[in-house]
């Protein structure tokens, strides 16, 4: 899970989707059984979760400004 989100600069919600499990799973493989399997690679996954972590606001505005862009008003009608 962590090379595909490294190589595709993808979410948690996103490798959980690729991979059919949990958010809460691939959080909690990359932040925690990573660490013991693979140190370097932990600290670049690592790297790429506090990106995403810090951009996640950004993207939550886009995704509200596309749903009420997209949205009809009584005088549309």
């Amino acid at each position: 899970m962590a090379n595909y989100m490294l190589e595709t600069k993808c979410t948690v919600r996103g490798a959980a989707l690729k991979f059919g499990v949990s958010k809460s799973t691939v959080h909690k493989d990359i932040s925690e059984r990573l660490k013991m399997l693979s140190p370097i690679l932990y600290s670049k996954a690592k790297n790429l979760l506090e990106t995403n972590k810090s951009e996640r606001h950004i993207r939550g505005g886009n995704a509200t400004k596309r749903k009420y862009m997209h949205k009809t008003t009584c005088s549309d009608l």
